[in-house]
């Protein structure tokens, strides 16, 4: 696109840029810059993109901010887990860990709570830590290539990056199940789901870049979040029917999982499902839970129960706590060594069952850590 105006490096972990509208706004760009590792999220990029989006947002020249990942396969696929296990290996992993995900939730916090028009172009690939960007913006866009899913629990953590919040806001029992089994959803489901707001096939981008330099942007946040979805509406209308997702088909099926009054109960009958099923979403989603880290089952079910009616500040303040004991216990290193280190795909978890899972391992996870002194609690309550 013409008109860019570069405001750092262009070989930058978070690539910024600015373009001036028709009537004299900025729209300001952050682009997640790492195509090869499809953009995950490293500690890099959260510094340089949390005092940039404060940055802008005291900007009264800037009408709205687009997140982006350079190139077409992914916005971000996750968060940058290689790092922190080497950490965990090298027995230092508590202030690294805590460092990470304190910084990680600030941002994602922020974008939750950013007052301007904040637009995620969430094409290609979206998980994890891509997913605590994308889930607090204000405008969240989806392709006809977007591939959305949270699978910590293949790695031996959790859904986290505010997934605490965002799994209650599903339709009832959806979360839990997302969460247990990994699945991936696509575009349609997304919408669903509540994950995003449009669809707009990924051939328009350059279409929706020059709606953006065609709006006369106001003065006020309020107007320009209308201008923004008057524009994104009609790319919407334009991209037609989106690919069919998998959850409104089987969202019967998924909601069974509330008939049960046990975690372990619920676990089987998705592990059984393949008796009265032959749909290959359900049967992949049954095969990645059979799999998965039963700790981390344990972890989402207590997880969810735990953070129902909290506020969006105190999830995260709950997942802190989480996430750094999960750089302790040992499941987290092993997950992320068989997935995406050694590439054996065969983690050889601690609790090799649901029912191996001490509850004073679980209840562990839950402890309060931090006292008055949390590193997140300078979030607002709300």
């Amino acid at each position: 696109m013409s008109g860019l105006t570069l405001l750092n490096h262009a070989d930058d972990a978070v690539v910024f840029e600015t373009a001036t509208a028709s009537n004299g706004a900025l729209i300001a760009f952050a682009t997640l810059n790492a195509p090869k590792s499809l953009n995950a999220l490293n500690f890099e990029m959260i510094k340089l993109l949390e005092p940039q989006l404060k940055a802008w947002a005291q900007d009264s020249s800037i009408a709205m901010v687009v997140l982006k990942g350079a190139g077409d396969k992914a916005f971000c696929a996750g968060g940058d887990v290689v790092s922190l296990h080497h950490a965990m290996a090298q027995g230092s992993a508590s202030d690294l860990v805590e460092d990470f995900f304190t910084q990680e939730y600030r941002l994602d916090y922020l974008i939750h709570c950013y007052e301007k028009p904040l637009l995620v172009w969430g094409n290609g690939i979206v998980m994890g830590g891509g997913l605590g960007l994308m889930a607090g913006a204000s405008h969240r866009v989806v392709t006809e290539t977007s591939r959305i899913a949270m699978p910590e629990q293949t790695i031996g953590l959790y859904p986290d990056v505010g997934g605490s919040y965002f799994l209650h806001k599903m339709p009832h029992s959806v979360g839990l199940f997302l969460g247990l089994t990994s699945a991936s959803i696509n575009c349609d489901d997304a919408r669903f789901v509540a994950l995003a707001d449009h669809y707009v096939k990924a051939d328009k981008y350059d279409a929706l870049l020059a709606g953006l330099l065609s709006i006369k942007w106001g003065k006020t946040a309020s107007l320009n979040h209308e201008k923004l979805t008057t524009l994104l509406t009609d790319l919407d209308q334009q991209s037609g029917r989106l690919p069919k997702g998998n959850i409104k088909a089987n969202l019967a099926t998924i909601q069974e999982l509330a008939e049960f009054t046990t975690l372990q109960q619920q676990v089987d009958y998705i592990l059984n499902l393949n008796l009265n099923t032959d749909d290959k979403w359900l049967l992949k989603a049954q095969k990645s839970l059979k799999h998965g880290c039963p700790l981390s089952c344990a972890l989402v079910s207590r997880q969810l129960k735990t953070s129902k009616g909290k506020s969006l500040a105190e999830c995260f303040r709950m997942e802190l706590g989480m996430s750094v004991r999960a750089g302790e216990v040992g499941e987290f290193q092993e997950g992320v060594r068989a997935l995406l280190i050694d590439k054996d795909g065969a983690p050889n978890w601690q609790y090799k069952t649901l029912s191996d899972v001490p509850s004073s391992v679980v209840d562990s996870f839950f402890e309060d850590r931090y006292g008055n002194n949390h590193p997140l609690k300078q979030l607002q309550q709300g």
